[in-house]
């Protein structure tokens, strides 16, 4: 019998034989096993190092003998393997040549000559190995206009307001897959984004952790807890305005940075609305002041605001993390918000309490059981975010398994809550913006605007923390800052890769802090915003673009002007 170590190697000589051209099993088994066995592997790259997916690479040896078919196309990580059969005494001295091409990229050559022999084989048959690495270079290409009018068409539909922000991303995504599927085919120049890379650009992470959080809110606000705790602050400042305000101001922050802000405002608002006509003052004075402290406090934590999840998803950030760069500044800006609203306020402040200081309802706890349960659950859950990291698990996670739990004993009805309590035209919008970005991303959009990013900062790590910063502040204050902090994800981590000194993160809390407290500054910054000044316009009080402009303005230039000494200050 055949001893197990020779059967090996027969069946191992056997398999290259199968997956060889088939020029060569007509040569018969003889000669295969005699043939030199030649592995080319490598990795192709873009300028930023970042691995080309579905690149055509291309093998010829000596420069001739080898067709087109010997070609392979690389895999996500811009991997590829090429396996060839040749004569014997061929492969000696060889120079292998090998050329890479997509589209959006310029073609590349290398030579990687001498394979080197790595072993004989039984029964003749001897191994060449050769790698090569190689980058492409971008060039400007339809597909990289075509996604770049889309993007702009998303961002202005959303900041316009012309259509559904979900509409708006779904319509982009649409057009970029039907592009490369319908216009493709036919001009490859024209493929922009497959749908497999579609699927691995949609970050389940940040949907999870959205769906999840949005079935704890659902059921815990069936408790009556959020206008039981508005009704509380309203009776312990006992009449003095001022201090009510703070107080709000202080219970929006702490719940946003917990729960989702836009939840927060809806549920907050209804009672803010019935305060001030107890009051008798005007209800921006205080609907504006909790609005702008529902950005503040949501800027603070992993979890508190859309862009930070996103941030935390896409760089593995941990809530302590989050936590221990944030949490002091964010205080600091919270203070001083207080502070400005209570004195652009203060004649406000000063004249209420003409109204009859009643509030209509009950404030009480509706479900005192459920109550509880929401209560136990949440901290459950707050608990697996501060230690995920240690876990090593998702943050997603951590929420799912408060929601399931919660939803076990609560006993609600789930299809009512599934029906009622998810915004799914969130997640759909999630679910296209990270399809349109990565779309921008795959024809070199976000690349080109990284590189320019880059030679204006220079190697300064002071240069490019105020860049991120401002920029995002300023785009924030007037696109939604959820596709904008889409857009510059991988733009940051292309810097905090290549300027010297940012490595340890201060570019992504450079980005964390000008989205969300840059959101602040106008009307549609923020979706907590937009759903405050709708609450406020359907109870029949109009806030303007201009009005809201002239009060939120200048705190939010001054939050980011505290953000700018902290980040300063890091980095001495």
């Amino acid at each position: 019998m055949m001893p197990k170590r020779k059967r090996t190697g027969v069946l191992f000589l056997l398999l290259l034989l199968f997956s060889a051209r088939p020029s060569l099993l007509e040569a018969g088994v003889a000669d295969a096993l005699n043939a030199e066995h030649l592995y080319v592997s490598g990795r192709i790259t873009n300028t930023h190092g970042e691995g080309i997916e579905r690149a055509v690479v291309s093998v010829a040896v000596n420069g001739n003998g080898m067709p087109v078919e010997e070609s392979v196309t690389t895999d996500e990580n811009g991997r590829f393997e090429i396996k060839m059969l040749f004569p014997t005494g061929r492969l000696p001295g060889a120079r292998i040549l090998l050329e890479a091409r997509k589209p959006s990229y310029a073609p590349s050559v290398r030579f990687a000559l001498s394979p080197v022999r790595a072993e004989i084989r039984e029964l003749g048959s001897a191994v060449f190995l050769a790698e090569a690495n190689f980058s492409l270079r971008r060039v400007a290409s339809p597909a990289l206009w075509v996604s770049a009018i889309v993007l702009l068409m998303v961002y202005v539909m959303i900041g316009f307001e012309l259509v559904h922000r979900s509409l708006a991303a779904l319509a982009g995504a649409a057009l970029l897959l039907g592009c490369t599927y319908l216009v493709g085919p036919f001009f490859p120049e024209f493929r922009i984004i497959t749908f497999e890379t579609a699927a691995r650009a949609v970050d389940m992470n940040v949907i999870l952790l959205l769906f999840s959080m949005m079935i704890i809110v659902g059921i815990s606000e069936r408790t009556g807890m959020f206008q039981w705790m508005a009704h509380q602050c309203y009776r312990l400042a006992g009449g003095r305005v001022w201090l009510l305000s703070a107080m709000l101001m202080t219970a929006t922050a702490v719940t946003s940075a917990f729960l989702d802000n836009v939840t927060t405002m809806l549920l907050i608002v209804p009672v803010t609305l019935q305060i001030a006509q107890a009051l008798a003052i005007k209800p921006v004075s205080l609907l504006l002041p909790q609005v702008f402290a529902s950005n503040v406090g949501g800027t603070a934590t992993l979890i508190g605001d859309p862009p930070n999840i996103m941030i935390g998803s896409y760089t593995g950030l941990t809530f302590l993390d989050f936590g221990k760069n944030l949490g002091l500044p964010i205080l600091i800006v919270f203070g001083a918000t207080v502070a400005f609203f209570l004195f652009y306020y203060r004649k406000d402040y000063r004249f209420a309490g003409a109204g009859n200081g009643k509030l209509a309802g009950s404030f009480s706890i509706l479900d005192r059981r459920l109550l509880l349960l929401s209560m136990i659950f949440l901290a459950m859950t707050i608990l697996l975010f501060v230690l995920h990291g240690t876990l090593k698990m998702e943050p997603s996670i951590a929420a799912l398994i408060g929601a399931a739990m919660l939803l076990i004993t609560s006993r609600v009805n789930l299809a009512e809550l599934l029906e009622t309590k998810i915004e799914w035209s969130a997640l759909v919008f999630f679910a296209a913006l990270f399809t349109v970005i990565a779309a921008a991303q795959e024809s070199g959009l976000i690349q080109l605007i990284a590189d320019g990013v880059k030679s204006v900062s220079g190697d300064s790590l002071v240069i490019a923390v105020l860049m991120v910063l401002w920029v995002s502040a300023i785009a924030s204050a007037i696109i939604d800052n959820i596709p904008y902090t889409a857009t510059m994800l991988p733009v940051v981590a292309y810097l905090s890769s290549t300027v010297p000194g940012a490595r340890h993160g201060i570019l992504w809390w450079a980005l964390a802090m000008g989205a969300c407290l840059g959101g602040n500054g106008t009307m549609i910054g923020a979706s907590a915003n937009v759903v405050t000044v709708g609450l406020a316009e359907k109870a029949g009080h109009r806030i303007t673009f201009m009005a809201y402009l002239r009060v939120c303005l200048v705190p939010m230039v001054i939050s980011i002007g505290i953000s700018t000494i902290w980040l300063l200050v890091m980095i001495r």
